[in-house]
């Protein structure tokens, strides 16, 4: 049974169930007016406002973040990110920036930065040759060792994101729709999105071919870059870098990947492998290979396209409902 939520009215002058609403306010920062969003706790018998413990700590952190998104400041959580994404503690992190010692310190404590330092921060954290850049700048100002631990956290990364920027944000989306992805489940998965984007408006969604190996098809860059998962569910902090990505996907795209994820995205990785050895693009890239032979053949992005045009002869490809029939249909 659910708790009641009551706490104590003035208006009323007894406790009282209270509901949580959002409440528009304004506030003057730095002569300049901000319309926010906060919660605020409504008495159910007489409407006033009642004071919920907690309460105004919450609405100190949605203010907090809803200025930070206005003036694009880097929030708190990012700044903690560039600490693991680089393997690198708090007062080198502000050396390595050009800041003072203790300022990344006071940013982590509350302190807002200056619309330039959050730049700084937002760039490494966007881009590792940035912070690659900015490391060897300040060299001399850091300990041997924090150098090369940050030094090789960000060279891997670096080597590691080499793919278009759009792939990346196409990765990132479906990270963001699915609970758990193996690095054999996002081969697919990607497969999959590109076949039905081809189809639908007759160009590529991101620029990267992929080959015909045993598995099915894969982006030979996205397999080095998860491998280490083997067929685990990819999870490490590194990639969160993917969500710093600038690339932006049209509402076209955001369809097209709505459906895939909808769809392919509720199966097991084995399975999606299986509905891949049954399209014809795959199967007729390995043409001459036996079973377990490797390839490097290249499932052309023209194949793909007519294949599933012709899919799209049978099946709407933006209905979720008629593309779990076709993959129903290819199962069996």
């Amino acid at each position: 049974m659910m708790k009641r939520q009551c706490e104590f009215c003035t208006e009323c002058r007894m406790e009282t169930e209270y509901r949580l609403e959002p409440k528009v306010i304004h506030k003057v920062i730095k002569d300049k007016d901000y319309e926010f969003t906060i919660t605020a706790a409504i008495c159910s018998e007489c409407g006033s406002e009642v004071d919920v413990r907690g309460l105004i700590d919450k609405n100190s952190k949605e203010v907090d973040h809803q200025y930070r998104v206005a003036e694009g400041i880097i929030s708190i959580e990012d700044i903690s990110l560039l600490l693991k994404l680089y393997n690198i503690g708090k007062t080198p992190l502000s050396i390595a920036l050009g800041f003072g010692e203790v300022t990344v310190q006071r940013y982590l404590d509350g302190q807002i930065p200056s619309k330039e330092y959050s730049d700084i921060m937002t760039n490494a954290l966007a881009s590792p040759t940035f912070f690659k850049n900015k490391l060897r700048e300040n060299k001399e100002k850091i300990t041997p060792a924090a150098y090369k631990k940050a030094w090789e956290a960000a060279d891997k990364l670096e080597r590691a994101f080499t793919v278009s920027s759009k792939l990346l944000r196409v990765i990132t989306y479906i990270f963001e729709k699915l609970d758990e992805v193996t690095p054999l489940s996002l081969q697919k998965l990607l497969y999959f999105t590109q076949g039905f984007f081809l189809a639908l408006y007759g160009k590529a969604l991101f620029e990267e071919d992929c080959e015909a190996w045993v598995h099915g098809p894969v982006y030979a860059p996205i397999y080095r870059l998860f491998k280490d998962f083997t067929y685990n569910p990819i999870d490490d902090v590194r990639f969160s870098i993917l969500f710093a990505s600038k690339e932006v996907l049209t509402e076209e795209e955001k369809k097209v990947l709505d459906v895939i994820t909808q769809t392919f995205g509720i199966y097991g990785a084995k399975v999606l492998e299986y509905i891949t050895h049954n399209e014809d693009p795959w199967k007729q890239a390995r043409i001459g290979y036996t079973t377990d032979e490797y390839s490097h053949e290249i499932l052309t992005k023209e194949s793909i396209q007519s294949y599933y045009q012709e899919v799209s002869k049978k099946y709407n490809l933006k209905s979720v409902e008629d593309v779990k029939q076709y993959i129903q249909d290819v199962i069996g």
